[in-house]
């Protein structure tokens, strides 16, 4: 296991592309360098006339980029998309510096903060299946900047080999582990059926304040920062609240563009919410891309057969915001609560709210 004291902090150049969204995807691509622990030296945004199948960005812009990787002493350069294995492979080549995409460095946070045995075997299947079609890259030359730092972490276990035949013994090996895991929660799940005990769970993008809103309302210190996927497996904490008691739940957090690989492997996560009584949709009421965050949490409850009438919404850090943007935050149909988790303002009418929905079940 890596010793993260010992290890180097890497330099990092972020290329992200113009569009309309650009400049919150070049805040959120900057939140994400900072959770895996980058030194973040600068960005460049490109616009794409027509793609280059060998590059995704022309020859002319990475010449310009490893010039300015040169400048600044740049380890790593990070592209918000996800790259082919000869992309990949290429960009490496040409930039002289190791190059990740979107996906892996999301993967690698997710190595970070693993700590539970399914949480460390998700994370492993999902390398598993992405590095399944980029062996040469990642083997080849991408390899040649060493096995450590960012893009080559795994959830604590030896690094694999990368041979196709042995990834594809990897995989289905994990899978059946993973299915062992299932079976013990659902024994877990059909027992609390059978003692009637309610489950309340968070659910909401990474950074919302799900985390913190657990550790106010249970009074138990979870870890919780100011960070992108700050925690990783699902908490599970009991509650007792004037007579009402129930399991509360935080599921793993949403981003934007969540790659494939990530959804599948940590569905079972979601499933948490298929079960609950109550499901609490927690929105950071200071980002201005809430409203199509709570869009693709609705889409993921639809697929977990999640009614929107056990739902309540709750807006938190109204502190970043003044009176007349409070005033016009929308509430979709839903009960709505407006809270400071961090400083426990509001939390008391969100517990009421809670208890009112569990006593009238």
């Amino acid at each position: 296991m890596i010793n993260l004291q010992d290890e180097e902090i890497e330099n990092a150049y972020l290329v992200y592309f113009d569009n309309e969204d650009s400049e919150h995807e070049l805040n959120e691509m900057k939140e994400l360098i900072r959770s895996a622990l980058l030194n973040f030296e600068g960005s460049n945004c490109v616009k794409i006339r027509e793609i280059n199948p060998a590059t995704y960005i022309g020859e002319g812009k990475v010449e310009e980029i490893a010039e300015i990787v040169k400048q600044l002493n740049i380890d790593v350069v990070v592209f918000d998309l996800s790259l082919t294995g000869s992309q990949l492979r290429n960009l490496t080549n040409g930039l002289g510096v190791k190059v990740i995409d979107r996906t892996m460095l999301i993967l690698d946070i997710f190595a970070r903060r693993a700590k539970s045995s399914e949480g460390k075997l998700q994370v492993s299947l999902a390398q598993l299946e992405y590095s399944k079609s980029r062996l040469s890259a990642i083997s080849g030359s991408v390899g040649r900047f060493g096995s450590v730092g960012v893009g080559s972490r795994g959830p604590g276990e030896t690094k694999l080999e990368l041979d196709k035949r042995k990834v594809d013994s990897e995989i289905i090996k994990k899978k059946k582990e993973l299915k062992e895991i299932q079976k013990n929660r659902d024994i877990t799940k059909n027992q609390r059926r059978k003692n009637g005990e309610n489950i309340v769970a968070l659910v909401g993008y990474s950074n919302a304040g799900k985390t913190t809103l657990l550790n106010t309302i249970t009074k138990v210190e979870s870890y919780a920062d100011d960070k992108l996927f700050a925690t990783l497996d699902v908490l599970t904490k009991k509650v007792w609240d004037n007579g009402v008691q129930y399991i509360l739940s935080d599921t793993v957090g949403f981003i934007s563009n969540l790659p494939h690989e990530l959804m599948n492997a940590f569905s079972a996560t979601l499933e948490e919410l298929h079960d609950a009584s109550v499901v609490l949709i927690v929105l950071d009421a200071s980002d201005s891309h809430k409203y199509e965050q709570l869009k693709v949490v609705e889409e993921e409850m639809s697929k977990q057969n999640v009614d929107k009438s056990r739902c309540i919404l709750v807006y938190n850090k109204v502190d970043k915001i003044n009176k007349f943007e409070q005033s016009m935050l929308k509430t979709f149909d839903y009960e709505t609560c407006y809270i400071e988790a961090k400083n426990n303002k509001g939390v008391f009418d969100l517990k009421a709210l809670i208890r009112n929905r569990l006593t009238n079940l």
